[in-house]
């Protein structure tokens, strides 16, 4: 009868028991201590909703002190990063188009003379609103700046020019970029996004990372499952080669690959009403090109992993950095310059660059090249890697 009674006892040797099978379970432990660092790291380090120094393009029509004042006070507010400066609006207009830059500011000509005369001259600010959080504080900045950036040459017989120094209610939005009682007018061009919509950024994103989690995943339980059901063996008897083995084994998951693409794209255009702006023969090569990228991740994983449990938690590794780290979910130029090295080596970064080129730019295969190589890098590394994991299974 004593047997039947709650015993404190065998439920510390049940306790031992379990430590000591977890801690034999490496993975699974390293899982559960590495992911809290992995998520302090990205989030405490990493991820910065207020990106600042941003690229931009200066096009200076005006030589004069006010000009200079007014591409000074840009660079001090932390905002704006000058990397170019362009001779013609056009040339700006390009660098906006190709990604170099985030904005394009032309200052007219005779801006100082018409400052001057109390005018209030058109500033132009074109942006690259694909990513919206990307640019809204810097846009919400400029109301700022601009009461600010010529306090100091709108002095003595200059001060009635620069009279106001603020916004009136109604003209404090920066989408409208109205100026009322400033020196300048801010006028806000917000490309390939005039609204700001956020679906415009988050739709086209969603793309790749569903193709991330669902590729990695489902190949990198592809090995260990064959090994789980004991039809490896099987498998190894045949004459079948590595390569053959990876091929016939990926072809499956590209075609469910392009069925999830259909679904997505097909709602992206009857609910969201997300635009194709680019050719859509163009997106399917790149995201057949992503898709392998992707899958050979998830091959070698599953030629690493000794049950599907591991490769589930080697999928997870390497998914919460593609997703935190890529631009999906927070600015991708307001990271720190470490974790921007890390995520020009993931697939998914570039492959949000080129999706949102060619749906919301109508970018072509020129300017995409420099998001495509890196892709193709990646897979050839990839594939190397699962190609040699796979021989050493077979040996």
């Amino acid at each position: 009868m004593t047997g039947r009674r709650f015993s404190l006892a065998r439920v510390l040797a049940i306790f031992i028991k379990e430590v000591q099978q977890m801690l034999r379970d490496r993975p699974t432990f390293a899982m559960a201590v590495g992911v809290p660092i992995l998520q302090l790291l990205l989030f405490g380090y990493a991820i910065n909703t207020d990106p600042k120094g941003l690229p931009t393009a200066v096009v200076t029509q005006d030589g004069g002190p006010m000009a200079r004042s007014l591409v000074a006070a840009l660079e001090q507010s932390g905002y704006f990063r000058i990397q170019a400066r362009p001779a013609s609006e056009r040339e700006g207009d390009a660098l906006v188009e190709d990604g170099e830059v985030q904005f394009l500011i032309v200052i007219p000509p005779d801006f100082s003379r018409r400052v001057v005369r109390g005018e209030q001259p058109p500033v132009l600010v074109s942006v690259d609103a694909t990513d919206p959080s990307a640019s809204s504080n810097a846009l919400a900045a400029l109301a700022q700046l601009g009461a600010q950036a010529l306090r100091r040459d709108l002095v003595g017989p200059l001060m009635p020019a620069g009279a106001g120094g603020a916004l009136s209610p109604s003209n404090a939005s920066a989408a409208s970029g109205a100026s009322a009682g400033m020196p300048f007018e801010w006028r806000i061009h917000r490309r390939y996004n005039p609204e700001g919509l956020s679906r415009y950024n988050i739709v086209p994103g969603l793309i790749g990372t569903i193709l991330t989690m669902t590729m990695v995943m489902l190949t990198g339980l592809a090995m260990t499952r064959e090994r789980e059901r004991g039809t490896m063996e099987n498998l190894l008897a045949t004459p079948v080669r590595p390569l053959e083995v990876m091929v016939g084994k990926i072809l499956p998951y590209i075609v469910l690959g392009y069925v999830q693409l259909g679904v997505i794209l097909l709602a992206a255009a009857l609910l969201f009403q997300i635009p194709m702006a680019g050719s859509f023969t163009l997106l399917l090569a790149m995201i057949g090109v992503f898709m392998l990228a992707n899958l050979a991740v998830g091959f070698t994983f599953s030629t690493l992993a000794k049950n599907q449990l591991q490769a589930l938690q080697a999928t997870f590794f390497f998914f919460l950095p593609s997703m935190l780290l890529s631009g999906f979910m927070f600015p991708f130029r307001g990271m720190p310059r470490w974790a921007q090295m890390i995520g020009e080596a993931l697939p998914l970064t570039h492959f949000l660059r080129i999706v949102r080129g060619i749906m919301l730019k109508g970018n072509g295969l020129q300017q995409l090249v420099p998001e495509l190589w890196p892709m193709l890098l990646f897979l050839l590394i990839a594939g190397t890697i699962a190609l040699m994991r796979y021989r050493q299974t077979l040996d």
